[in-house]
């Protein structure tokens, strides 16, 4: 495939023509923000909104995961207007996510803490109507706690679900009652994910999250 050169906040990087501009910022130490994005996926999945950037030449941020790479692209990671809009969709993100670092399986390694430093803004945003779910918790599992309340969406567990052969994660209902279930709802301890430990590697918050005394050396496959 034909090799290209584009810049990233001022950065000359060689990559393949066509190729994803996400993939190909943080592959060389440019984080930007992102949630949903799985490079073995293939394509984009572009549910956070949170990884704008700006396009030398074009009047609107794009999104870097559906952004692909061309011979002479310029892009800034931190411009006023990429970063306006990151951070709107980060807030919207918190809006509906309860925030207990504490108390979080997923503390000091959650996505959110690391976008909320990025951004330098507080995960407790006040910007937006908080509107948060009551879901039971499913504690079904040997291994792992699913809290359907702090799921932020990505599909990253869907997929795995999917690449594993199982078919047992989906997304169900609608609007604000969107989620992630299985059918009819029955408890992940029913199902073949309930021993599968990459489900807590590959969710990026806290709903996934090991139980007391298991770890990533537990179930998986």
């Amino acid at each position: 495939m034909e090799e290209v050169l584009i810049v990233i906040d001022g950065k000359e990087i060689k990559c393949k023509k066509g190729e994803n501009v996400l993939k190909v910022s943080l592959l060389n130490g440019i984080y930007i923000p992102n949630l949903c994005f799985l490079e073995e996926r293939g394509e984009p999945y572009g549910s956070c909104r949170l990884c704008f950037v700006e396009v030398e030449g074009e009047d609107q941020p794009k999104c870097a995961c559906t952004l692909v790479a061309d011979e002479g692209m310029r892009i800034n990671t931190k411009g006023e207007r990429a970063l306006r809009l990151q951070k709107t969709a980060f807030e919207l993100i918190m809006s509906n996510h309860p925030v207990d670092c504490k108390n979080c399986g997923k503390n000091g390694i959650c996505e959110l803490q690391k976008v909320a430093r990025h951004l330098k803004i507080s995960l407790r945003t006040s910007k937006y109507k908080k509107f948060l779910n009551d879901l039971p918790i499913d504690d079904s599992s040997p291994i792992f706690t699913y809290d359907p309340n702090k799921c932020v969406q990505c599909g990253k567990c869907v997929y795995l679900s999917d690449r594993l052969g199982f078919g047992e994660l989906s997304f169900a209902y609608r609007g604000l009652n969107r989620r992630v279930t299985t059918f009819k709802d029955a408890p992940l301890g029913s199902t073949r994910c309930a021993n599968v430990s990459e489900f807590v590697q590959i969710c990026p918050v806290g709903a996934f999250t090991y139980k007391e005394g298991k770890n990533k050396n537990t179930g998986g496959l």
